[in-house]
């Protein structure tokens, strides 16, 4: 975490280490400027080359010190570039790999910058709400011009080095292969009499059309930038490169950049950020664990969840056979499948070599036979405790030993399931979201004999198939769906109260989710929830329930699949249409049940909806059921559609106030059915003593 000084000839060599990515941390940044002024001091010293170990420039700050007073200790990052940028002989920036954030504001900095091709040079802030704060909206338009600049600090999108050759951001882009120390040296060598030395603070940023093309930017970028305030902050800071002279436009970014530091939109996402980091870590599991080989997969049942699963693990290159019991929905699934990469292929998103390669690793079979010599196998049959048996204990007899078998369960027992097996240390669950091969979530449920590496398998193989792995323990339903059921009987009491499903879904779309509750619903299928709420009458009968989702399902109106459910659709289209029979049959049941029908103001639904969600992610965080309240968050981002700046339920909660939060469930608790409001100990314990989930 520091910065490594060597000297080559007449040129110091400054290079930033602070693996992985050479964050620009307190230490790394005391020994840079130390370095600096200690080339500067020695009279055998005619220039210096700033450059970065291992595989990175630099990554911008360090994020273990986002949040921590070490952020803005001396000397900060704006002090480091202000050392290297006054230094009386030239420094050279030699960069490779990844250069981005306060990386690529320390570049600009430099006097000269050279690179080597394939590094990825971006601004990226606007990702956690923020915008470039220790230069780089000021510097960058002056090197790479206004339209360049303000596309690559509004999107924060990288940008490869050699595509940037051509603008003054690059004195030199050098050819593949080369030995990038050597040459920079050789470099700063050719310019250490160079007088005076070049600053890019002295650059004029000009453009044929200013005003109209920010004027267009502007309008461009508010249309698409949502709930969120930091793109149209970016183009103001971006404009006044070109408007204000360069202390002026330092002042304004440092001033804007301190705002956003404050919104809630900035903090929902960097804690996003942190909170994505953290899920892979688990306590009792050391990164060093040992991993088993993934080479060969196989999925059972050829559904539209085992197909979407089997993409997966032919997108990552892992070929994958398919396991059916009948020809035909064997050839349906796989017909599926090649249709799903078809329309990639039509929708530009995949080039049609990549789509047959990847076709051709799945295979299909009806035999168990077939499948005996996988690494791992994933079940994916009807969500029924006796079919899961069946099929366990047909894998436990082919299977090799030390393949993994995995349950795609969404709400069953781990435990039985893994009990069906002569080998529980084997069995662990990896419940993907609907479609599987595009939703990002992967809850990893870890049953109480599953191996550790086993866990560190599946939590690696996540990544290879760019999911997000989040582990939960067994309950029923996991972290997201059990809290799920929560949400679900708010919103269906909700109907028998006075709301109809479009104000439900309009308010909580409004809040921020990207689908309501009954337009998810419809989508999902509106007989999952039914099988579940029967197994529920049977094992725990003394829960309520509304009795207006099973009306609804008992004339067979399940949702898109049925072009009937909450809402009526069209043949061919999946625009959900209020259902004038929907409404009728609500507003009957509740006269059946002798309720008045009342308004209900959006406020309460959105409140009622989402304090359930806590409420129940705070009894799964106590019962350590999740690992950290920061979990349960991703399960809820990654998965369930809750709006992003807002950071998830619990980090919600936090910003509401606990206590705040408590008052409002202890008066639903009053009301009707106030045994669903129950509140969590945890909640209660935590708002009294001041504290939030985090701690």
């Amino acid at each position: 975490m520091s910065a490594d000084y060597t000297v080559q000839g007449s040129v110091a060599v400054v290079t930033l280490n602070n693996p992985p990515v050479n964050g620009l941390g307190l230490a790394t940044r005391s020994a840079s400027v130390d370095a600096i002024r200690r080339a500067e001091a020695d009279p055998g010293i005619e220039a210096i080359v700033l450059t970065g170990a291992g595989k990175a420039f630099s990554g911008g700050a360090d994020i273990r010190e986002f949040n921590s007073p070490k952020a803005l200790t001396e000397p900060t990052l704006h002090t480091l570039i202000r050392v290297v940028e006054d230094c009386s002989k030239p420094v050279v920036a030699a960069v490779h790999s990844v250069c981005m954030g306060g990386g690529l504001e320390l570049a600009l900095g430099c006097h000269y910058r050279v690179a080597l091709p394939g590094a990825q040079i971006a601004l990226p802030e606007v990702k956690l709400g923020l915008l470039p704060g220790a230069g780089g909206t000021q510097r960058l338009p002056r090197v790479v011009g206004l339209e360049m600049a303000l596309d690559m600090v509004v999107t924060g999108t990288p940008v490869l080095s050699e595509k940037l050759a051509g603008t003054a951001l690059f004195d030199e882009v050098f050819a593949a292969g080369t030995d990038l120390l050597a040459a920079s040296i050789a470099f700063a060598g050719k310019v250490a009499a160079q007088r005076p030395l070049p600053k890019v603070r002295a650059r004029a940023v000009g453009h044929p059309d200013r005003d109209a093309f920010l004027a267009t930017a502007r309008a461009a970028v508010k249309a698409r930038s949502g709930a969120f305030p930091a793109p149209l902050e970016c183009v103001e800071t971006v404009a006044a490169s070109a408007t204000l002279p360069f202390e002026e436009g330092l002042a304004f970014e440092r001033a804007r950049f301190l705002h956003l530091m404050q919104t809630p939109e900035s903090k929902a996402l960097r804690h996003a950020f942190m909170a994505e980091r953290a899920a892979s870590k688990l306590p009792d599991v050391p990164a060093d664990t040992p991993v088993r080989r993934i080479e060969r997969a196989a999925v059972v049942g050829a559904g539209t969840m085992g197909g979407g699963i089997a993409m997966n693990f032919a997108n990552a290159g892992i070929p994958v056979t398919v396991l059916e019991t009948s020809q035909e929905a064997l050839d349906k699934g796989l017909a599926t499948i090649r249709k799903n990469y078809e329309n990639s292929v039509r929708k530009g998103k995949l080039v049609q070599d990549k789509a047959e390669q990847r076709i051709g690793l799945i295979t299909g079979t009806l035999s168990y036979e077939d499948i005996a010599g996988a690494d791992i196998v994933i079940e994916a049959v009807f969500e029924d405790m006796g079919v899961k048996e069946s099929v366990f204990r047909q894998l436990d007899a082919v299977m090799k030993q030390g393949a993994i078998l995995a349950s795609n369960t969404s709400t069953l027992d781990l435990d039985r399931i893994a009990a069906f097996t002569g080998r529980p240390q084997d069995v662990i669950g990896l419940h993907f979201f609907s479609p599987a091969n595009v939703m990002r979530l992967l809850e990893i449920v870890r049953g109480k004999e599953t191996g550790k590496d086993v866990l560190a398998t599946a939590m690696a193989l996540s990544k290879k198939i760019k999911k997000l792995g989040v582990v939960s323990g067994v309950c029923d339903g996991f972290i997201g769906n059990r809290m799920l059921e929560q949400y679900l009987r708010q919103a269906f009491f909700l109907l028998e109260e006075g709301a109809l499903p479009e104000q439900v879904d309009a308010a909580m779309e409004g809040f921020g989710f990207a689908m309501g509750p009954f337009r998810m619903s419809d989508l999902a299928g509106n007989d999952v929830g039914w099988y579940i709420r029967k197994r529920r009458a049977v094992e725990s009968p003394h829960i309520a329930y509304s009795k207006t989702a099973d009306l609804l399902c008992e004339q067979g109106r399940f949702g898109q699949k049925t072009g009937a459910g909450w809402y009526d659709y069209q043949p061919g289209e999946r625009k959900a249409q209020p259902s004038a029979w929907v409404r009728d049959m609500v507003e009957r049941h509740s006269a059946e049940l002798g309720l008045v029908r009342r308004p209900i103001a959006n406020s309460e639904i959105v409140e009622r909806l989402v304090y359930a969600l806590v409420n129940e992610g705070a009894k799964i965080l106590e019962e350590g059921i999740a690992l950290r309240a920061s979990d349960i968050d991703m399960v809820y981002l990654s998965g369930y559609g809750f709006p992003l700046h807002r950071g998830g339920p619990m980090f919600y909660a936090e910003t509401v106030g606990l206590p705040k939060v408590l008052e409002a469930i202890r008066g639903y608790a009053a009301g009707r059915h106030g045994e669903a409001w129950l509140p969590a100990p945890l909640l209660e314990r935590l708002a009294q003593e001041g504290k939030g989930f985090a701690g």
